[in-house]
């Protein structure tokens, strides 16, 4: 399975990304956000988990390139959340990005937001699409607005982070199929 949309490509993850995103997931200003850098190690092994769920189920968190240059730039997709993990509202799938810092502010993770957005809806017949991060992650918050979701007002204490943690008050935004359709039918 491979999307696109103007500027980028979302498809499978090749042995040669690993290396960047092993930079990506090393970098301090990337990973601001979660609770530490990633090690080589921890990082390969991410990669391999997001391109075998891609592989089992035909879509996830895909690595993205640049449809000009072909450059690997980190990833944007979906992932499922279980019911099991302490997040409201799940089960569910979310939307998430990650990129190299480098390729910040082009807008490139609000396209791609959008183009899972679009095949959750059209391909995997999604009711709804929710998306979380800390409460000081602004940029993620603004890429969420831009994508057409929302705020629901359901702050919560992520689960796999130590409470009173700077990082562990989470935001939840949401997209339902029928905001969805007329987001689109406006644009």
């Amino acid at each position: 399975m491979v999307l696109e949309t103007n500027r980028l490509i979302l498809r499978q993850w090749r042995k040669e990304d690993y290396s960047v995103y092993a930079k990506l997931t090393s970098d301090p200003e990337v990973m601001r956000y979660f609770p530490s850098p990633l090690s080589e190690e921890q990082s390969f092994k991410q990669a391999d988990t997001l391109k075998s769920k891609i592989a089992k189920k035909g879509w996830g968190f895909w690595a993205v390139e640049l449809k000009e240059s072909k450059e690997f730039i980190g990833f944007i997709g979906l992932n499922t959340v279980d019911a099991d993990s302490g997040i409201p509202h799940a089960p569910m799938i979310e939307v998430g990005w990650r990129l190299l810092a480098t390729h910040w502010g082009k807008g490139y993770a609000t396209e791609g937001a959008k183009r899972a957005i679009q095949y959750a809806f059209e391909e995997l017949e999604a009711t709804e699409i929710y998306s979380f991060t800390a409460l000081v992650n602004k940029p993620s918050q603004r890429v969420m607005i831009k994508s057409g979701m929302q705020n629901i007002g359901e702050d919560f204490d992520h689960p796999k982070l130590t409470p009173g943690d700077e990082l562990a008050r989470h935001c939840l935004y949401r997209i339902n199929r029928e905001e969805w359709v007329h987001r689109t039918a406006a644009e």
